[in-house]
């Protein structure tokens, strides 16, 4: 066997032993794109630090891809809505630079509460799913509730001692999304729970609510109780930050837009 040969046998060993122990330390993507990495490297006369920064860097990056993956999926946020696809040039009432602003989340890292308010279909719940997926992105907990939904849960757990309910990912999570409150109005029961899940999150934890009622009609929607209404936005509206959207509806744009053709 010539020495060439011997050479190239010396390093196939290696890498076995080298991608074995990346699988050991759990390393798993790095020991998978580890002979593909180092023949690029040679190829490119690279030095051992920059190897073994790319190797890292794919491990990172594959990593952060799957933390991202397994978030969104267990968020309950609607896909394929983002800042990317969201057209502001038709809402011109919506200010880009304050929701890019919220996109960098330190409303989140300050527990702070987003109101988005408006008639229907004017992108309320578009402009929520994406904040939601700039909090993940940025390493936040997310879940996202219809309203509905959300009372059905609180209805569930009522009875549950305290240390139980904060364990729930509606109290816990960093960020928890309420979309369409106000097209059914809350009994008092509902009401008086959701009052709970607010006072319980309250400077703990952020929330980001889509409303297509205006302030002054949250008694109507809170059982017609003025001083509970009165005590939940209190807590929502201190250290929040309140968008009322007016504008067309995407909808009857899409409506509009497919008559025309027809």
């Amino acid at each position: 066997m010539s020495p060439k040969r011997n050479q190239g046998a010396t390093v196939t060993v290696d890498i076995d032993k080298t991608r074995k122990r990346l699988e050991r330390l759990g390393l798993l993507h790095a020991a998978d794109r580890l002979p593909e990495l180092l023949a690029a490297s040679v190829k490119e006369d690279a030095g051992p630090h920059r190897f073994i920064d790319e190797l890292l860097d794919l491990e990172l990056n594959w990593r952060e891809e799957r933390r991202v993956r397994t978030s969104l999926k267990l968020s309950g946020l609607p896909t394929g809505q983002t800042l990317a696809n969201f057209d502001f040039s038709f809402q011109p009432s919506i200010e880009r630079s304050r929701i890019e602003t919220l996109a960098t989340c330190q409303w989140i890292r300050e527990n702070r509460t987003v109101l988005l308010q408006g008639p229907p279909g004017v992108g309320k719940t578009h402009l929520a799913v994406s904040l939601g997926v700039k909090a993940v992105e940025n390493g936040f907990g997310v879940v996202f509730y219809r309203l509905e939904e959300l009372l059905s849960a609180l209805k569930k757990d009522a009875d549950l001692s305290p240390a139980r309910r904060r364990r729930k990912k509606y109290v816990n999570t960093g960020l928890l999304i309420i979309d369409e409150m106000g097209f059914e109005p809350m009994n008092r029961l509902e009401a008086s729970l959701f009052f709970r899940l607010v006072s319980t999150r309250y400077e703990r934890g952020s929330m980001l609510i889509t409303t297509n009622k205006g302030i002054r009609d949250w008694p109507e929607l809170l059982a017609g109780d003025e001083v509970l209404a009165m005590a939940i936005l209190d807590r929502l509206l201190h250290r929040s930050h309140v968008f009322n959207i007016k504008g067309r509806s995407y909808r009857l744009r899409e409506l509009e837009r497919a008559a025309a053709t027809q």
